[in-house]
């Protein structure tokens, strides 16, 4: 394997990133590849961006050809030296677990007990049957595979919500106003939510309606109020994952486009004794109205 590079000017040439495909067909390791660019006269830190943005693109392509939606750009908590915590201003939030595929992260102490109290005393006038988007028309139905109550607070509907959406998004990095109000929901025992996905399914006839207010959702915050006695976890099917339900905590994943290959797959487990109260904050592509 060799390349040669335009290294003094550090400049990332098509020539470059064709190269760099190239390579990645050939069956080189990453590390592999890296070493040669370096060797070549490029810095680390451009090798690295170089490769990493030009496989990025090689694979969406890919992807694309074979009929799969683009990937667009997503939220992304500031992880890649593996903190154990992240400043966000207000608060100190422990980085519990982090993995890669599915984009799944689990944060510690996102929420202070007073917090969570305080959405669970302002949601209790307003809680209903949980409703879901319906997809063929745009609108909301009630869905037997979700059995909760729940209710919605506008975006920075009061000094709480917006303190929360602020942290939110200086923590995994997106704007405050792309995401929808919080959601407040309760789970009693026996209730649950089935694995579903909650990005809109391009293919149903309501999905370009909804997306006019936003765009795709591209990540999921969920943060958990009020801790069951038994059950009630947040599980990802596809990797046998299952985050615990403790309060003050929240489980963050995002996905980049709107399709299975994410493994974006969850649900809520039922809740076996005790109730579950957790907050749900979707973030969109775009500012959401």
């Amino acid at each position: 394997m060799s390349t040669s590079t335009q290294g003094t000017r550090q400049q990332v040439t098509p020539e470059l990133r064709k190269w760099i495909v190239e390579q990645a067909q050939a069956g080189h390791s990453a590390e592999s590849v890296l070493k040669a660019m370096i060797a070549s006269g490029w810095t680390e830190d451009v090798a690295v961006d170089a490769m990493e943005s030009t496989l990025r693109g090689h694979l969406n392509e890919q992807a694309v050809a074979q009929g799969l939606p683009a990937a667009v750009p997503v939220p992304e908590p500031d992880v890649a030296e593996s903190p154990l915590y992240l400043d966000v201003g207000d608060r100190k939030v422990s980085v519990l677990q982090s993995m890669h595929d599915p984009r799944v992260i689990v944060f510690g102490g996102l929420l202070s007990d007073q917090e969570c109290d305080e959405l669970i005393e302002l949601a209790k006038p307003r809680m209903a049957r949980s409703l879901t988007v319906a997809t063929k028309t745009g609108g909301e139905e009630v869905n037997a595979d979700r059995t909760s109550n729940g209710m919605f607070f506008q975006r920075g509907e009061n000094e709480l919500c917006r303190r929360i959406e602020e942290r939110i998004g200086r923590l995994v990095n997106w704007p405050v106003e792309n995401g929808e109000g919080l959601q407040i929901l309760q789970y009693m025992p026996g209730t649950e939510y089935k694995p579903h996905y909650d990005y809109f399914d391009p293919k149903e006839p309501g999905t370009p309606t909804i997306l006019k207010r936003g765009g795709q959702r591209v990540g999921t915050i969920i943060m958990y109020l009020a801790e069951p006695e038994k059950g009630g976890g947040t599980v990802f099917p596809d990797v046998h994952l299952e985050v615990a339900p403790k309060r003050g905590n929240a489980v963050f994943f995002s996905y980049e486009r709107a399709h299975p290959t994410t493994k974006s797959l969850h649900g809520g487990a039922p809740v076996l004794a005790g109730e579950k109260w957790i907050a749900t904050k979707w973030l969109r592509e775009r500012k959401f109205e």
